[in-house]
């Protein structure tokens, strides 16, 4: 592995018994292996064939197929350097980082941190760092759920995008109460757009209401089931090209005690769980206009004759949402990269993102009160998104809202990165 550490844990690493183990290695183990020679023959008393026979059987070994990925090395180096400058900002010890081309599901860098060198596998304690984290490690997360749940809304035509509500600034459901942050501005007359920009849970809470036809109810739980599963692809694998995959958990509409509260926590990422791949993937069909494309690892196979074969986009299911629900998403988080993080943006460039901190589930009830994970979703290009991006931030120190001190400005070394050293066209007007 003449990369060192670089995409390790996508990678995976070949045994001491010539067995691919993790990553690539394991699950194209077969094709990458291929077909060991044999030879029979009679031999002398010192083993050498006796080459006049007519006993003598010789088969050729073949050779397995060269597998290209989808990585772009120099990105993915610079990607990795990025997410371990940024978690020792924010004082994290892990996290994760996917950029997605949304055009076809090519990944074109993921990293995680803590990672290893599979030259060096033998080296490590403990198995679980060869475990790619980005598709087997899935979390709530947070209010980068605000961009799916206004997509849901607006695509089932519950809300249109110039509508506009009053915003209480909490709701009481069941025996709970949903509330926003201190500072987003009290009881007011709020927007779609001022929903994502404000991260507003209880306008994350009124959508869901919104789809009930105005009150929470099943029909509004089913409904927006039904855009988490059957839409956005969560709760189930996606099929990326690597082993232990995680499905996430979407909780059921119809059967459980206390579901209206439960799914009011859904619309703004708690209650639910995903991976970084599912989430970077449905963003990245909602951004494109809407098709949903396995996400994939592979360019292309080159076959022992030289021959090459291009993998093509597997575009699994059109139409998840509209065209035009997908311009209101881009132009809505636009507005809050503008707003909200104008280091992530360049004049010239089209940047639109949004954060995400969420609680952290103790695992003997509730939430824990000074535990949170920082997300942030987003995107960058010219005429349209060219690159979809996701950030994961595991259990900050640096203080203040996980989602905008710790993952935001990992977001922004990543947009500025691409726009300076790869691809990215200008907007045309």
């Amino acid at each position: 592995y003449i990369q060192g550490s670089i995409a390790g844990q996508i990678l995976g690493f070949v045994n001491d018994e010539a067995e691919g183990n993790y990553g690539i290695e394991q699950y194209f183990n077969d094709e990458l292996t291929g077909t060991p020679g044999r030879v029979k023959a009679l031999t002398d008393q010192n083993n050498v064939p006796l080459l006049a026979t007519s006993d003598n059987l010789l088969v050729d070994p073949v050779d397995g197929k060269d597998i290209v990925l989808t990585i772009d090395v120099a990105m993915q180096r610079q990607v990795e350097e990025i997410l371990k400058n940024g978690l020792d900002k924010a004082l994290s010890s892990s996290g994760s980082i996917i950029i997605m081309d949304p055009r076809t599901g090519s990944i074109k860098a993921m990293a995680n941190y803590p990672s290893y060198d599979p030259a060096k596998f033998s080296e490590i304690e403990d198995p679980a760092i060869f475990t790619n984290p980005s598709v087997s490690e899935p979390l709530e997360p947070g209010s980068i759920m605000k961009t799916l749940t206004a997509s849901a809304a607006l695509d089932s035509g519950s809300v249109t995008a110039d509508q506009t509500y009053y915003d209480p600034s909490f709701f009481k459901v069941d025996d709970a109460v949903v509330k926003n942050i201190e500072e987003d501005g009290g009881a007011s007359q709020r927007s779609i757009s001022d929903i994502l920009q404000f991260s507003l849970n209880t306008g994350a809470t009124w959508l869901l209401m919104q789809m009930g036809g105005g009150e929470l109810n099943e029909q509004g739980r089913i409904v927006w089931h039904d855009y988490m599963t059957n839409h956005f692809g969560l709760g189930k694998q996606t099929g990326i090209e690597q082993g232990y995959e995680a499905e996430g958990i979407v909780p059921d509409p119809i059967e459980g005690y206390g579901l209206n509260i439960q799914y009011a926590n859904t619309a703004f990422g708690q209650g639910m769980t995903a991976t970084p791949l599912q989430m970077v993937t449905t963003l990245s069909a909602v951004l494109n206009g809407g098709t949903y494309y396995r996400p994939t690892l592979i360019s292309g196979t080159i076959y022992d004759s030289g021959d090459v074969e291009s993998t093509k986009p597997d575009a699994l299911k059109s139409g998840i949402v509209k065209k035009s629900t997908s311009d209101s998403i881009i132009k809505f988080m636009n507005n809050v990269a503008v707003k909200n993080n104008k280091s992530s943006t360049r004049e010239g460039y089209q940047v639109g993102g949004k954060t995400g901190t969420a609680e952290i589930a103790n695992p003997n009830g509730g939430y824990y009160e000074d535990k949170f994970n920082g997300t942030y979703v987003g995107y960058v290009g010219g005429d349209e998104p060219e690159y979809a991006i996701f950030v994961r931030v595991n259990e900050p120190k640096i203080g203040g809202y996980a989602g905008s001190k710790a993952a935001g400005p990992i977001f922004s070394s990543l947009t500025n990165m691409l726009i300076d050293n790869f691809t990215v066209s200008r907007i045309s007007n």
